[in-house]
């Protein structure tokens, strides 16, 4: 699904959306973070992502998804949201957006 609306897709909206949430350890949101694989759009507006946290260990593996789920859902053309954490790939520093590594000066 790509619809759009004054130019901005369904999808854009949802990655602005997912850009408010933040690790609360590290100061780079979780999409540049790059803990969002996946975002998937069907015609009906149900959304399939796919992401992971820095470790399993993560001390908000229970908060931080259930944020992201709820700020996708409040995106208008966002009719329901599977989010699965997943594990497989782990999660790299390699992920990160180039600007998430100079927010962490981790070249």
């Amino acid at each position: 699904m790509d619809t759009t609306t004054d130019n901005i897709t369904i999808k854009d909206r949802i990655i602005e959306a997912v850009k408010t949430v933040y690790d609360p350890e590290i100061p780079v949101d979780v999409y540049e973070l790059g803990l969002i694989y996946d975002i998937d759009i069907n015609e009906d507006g149900q959304v399939a992502v796919r992401m992971t946290l820095t470790s399993p260990m993560c001390p908000v593996a229970e908060s931080l998804p259930m944020e992201v789920q709820e700020k996708i859902v409040a995106v208008e053309g966002v009719t329901d949201v599977d989010l699965q954490v997943v594990f497989d790939p782990p999660w790299s520093k390699d992920l990160m957006s180039e600007e998430a590594r100079f927010a962490l000066d981790m070249f």
